[in-house]
């Protein structure tokens, strides 16, 4: 079954989707250090630096495809334009790049698609622009549903949030999503913090390298799935941080945040996630893109790139290029690819006995 991701970013979700069964065509995003990311990470997919509001983009896309079917769409478009514009401008030229992944459906009519977004967007303009996109997409000949899922409820150490919508032909079947696998009901506890990164080596005494060695075993079943047969440590650099971030990072108790430090002291950051310690015991807050106002819960730092990356589910063999401040980036805007695996999974599991009929 072959998929295309469109802004794709880093390739979080079509990592899942790849560890899922499918084979993933092509990646189009214009962020070119995270193209440089998936490209390398995608066994072959070609990485597109392209602009979605334009045909001659679709057509590159079915050249590259070839004699391939496009079984499945998947694609994390940006929302911003909707909160400015409301249900009645949804053709406004600022949701131009949601529009698009609506014609791509129109004109490759997948199997199914999965279109990620922020959860707020169930919400927004009390839930009319949802309603809109999957009106759209049912007149296109597609079952819809959404939902907003949570990653910790599928093996991912961090209590992150995504709107998903499911599409399916309706000529193959109805869209039904992944039941929870960890926590509440489930004879699973959450994965933690510690569970994720406590056997990395802890980078007191330096920096360490971009390429590594591990300084011990993998301590928990997450870290074995994470190290898989992977023999170099990539992207665990420590942040080199000035002395007055250090110490006051050393007041906040695990699990705390800037309410917990004394009077007067870290007060050019007081929002709600502002000098947040990660608890060690628990899933992490969202990840973040690397603006350090997360940190280690036993280390007076931020995570490195690949400590984000175990608490994202990224596997260590998954490798992140460019700047540290771009790795950041690109960890940070990714779906965790445990969540596009179950995705990946629950989709095929609908559409695949269709395959060959349809």
């Amino acid at each position: 079954m072959n998929a295309i991701d469109l802004f794709c970013g880093a390739g979080g979700l079509s990592k899942g989707f790849m560890d899922a069964g499918f084979k993933i065509i092509v990646g189009v995003d214009n962020d070119k250090d995270a193209l440089n990311t998936f490209a390398l990470n995608h066994n072959g997919a070609v990485a597109l630096d392209e602009d979605l509001s334009k045909q001659e983009t679709f057509d590159k896309i079915k050249n590259i495809a070839g004699e391939r079917s496009i079984d499945v769409i998947i694609a994390g478009p940006p929302c911003q334009g909707f909160s400015l514009t409301g249900p009645r401008n949804f053709d406004d030229k600022r949701n131009t790049l949601y529009l698009a992944v609506l014609e791509m459906v129109k004109q490759y009519k997948p199997k199914g698609f999965i279109i990620e977004n922020v959860p707020g967007m169930a919400t927004l303009y009390s839930g009319q622009i949802k309603d809109e996109i999957i009106r759209r997409f049912s007149s296109m000949g597609y079952n819809v549903e959404c939902k907003i899922l949570k990653a910790c409820d599928y093996g991912v150490p961090q209590m992150r949030k995504r709107l998903i919508f499911m599409g399916v032909r309706r000529d193959i079947g109805q869209p039904h999503f992944p039941k929870p696998q960890f926590g509440p009901g489930t004879d699973k506890p959450y994965r933690t913090c510690r569970d994720a990164v406590s056997d990395l080596p802890t980078r007191i005494s330096g920096l360490g390298l971009n390429e590594d060695k591990y300084s011990g075993p993998a301590l928990t079943e997450y870290q074995k799935i994470m190290r898989g047969d992977c023999d170099v440590l990539y992207n665990h650099v420590a942040t080199a941080h000035k002395d007055f971030v250090i110490e006051t990072i050393a007041l906040v108790p695990e699990g705390g945040n800037y309410k917990d430090l004394p009077t007067g002291v870290g007060e050019s950051r007081t929002f709600h996630m502002a000098w947040t310690r990660l608890d060690g015991n628990a899933p992490a807050r969202t990840v973040d893109t690397g603006h350090r106002n997360l940190f280690h819960y036993e280390f007076n730092r931020v995570p490195t790139v690949r400590e984000s990356a175990r608490i994202q589910s990224f596997p260590d063999n998954f490798v992140f290029t460019g700047t540290r401040t771009k790795q950041d980036r690109q960890v940070g805007n990714a779906v965790p690819p445990l969540l596009g695996y179950a995705l990946g999974k629950e989709l095929l599991a609908i559409i695949g006995d269709n395959n060959e009929k349809n």
